[in-house]
């Protein structure tokens, strides 16, 4: 999950994989057991929207891939990507507005 309107740059706000193909929700609370990756603020776990003013967008990326994924608990985006390289099969993005009045 990643937010491009982030005064700094694009933020990323959630980095997981390995979530298991017949997954259809995550729900809120719920104990995430799929290993998590650093986000903007380089914390492990998740990141809440929290834009300080006016509306910003929020997208979330999702791969189908052919295989497990080798990496430990920890890595980054950049890292993620690159180990997904070659092994896409296919992928969608979900798109929200979240606006701070």
């Amino acid at each position: 999950m990643e937010d491009p309107d982030a005064s700094s740059g694009t933020f990323v706000h959630w980095v997981l994989w390995n979530i298991p193909p017949k997954t259809t929700s995550i729900k809120k609370g719920e104990i995430i057991a799929y290993p998590q990756g650093k986000t903007g603020s380089w914390k492990q776990g998740y990141v809440a929207p929290c834009p300080p003013s006016g509306s910003h967008r929020y997208y979330f990326h999702l791969y189908a891939l052919d295989i497990t994924l080798p990496l430990k608990p920890g890595a980054d985006k950049k890292e993620l990507e690159k180990a997904m390289t070659g092994h896409i099969i296919a992928d969608t993005q979900l798109f929200g507005k979240y606006t701070r009045k």
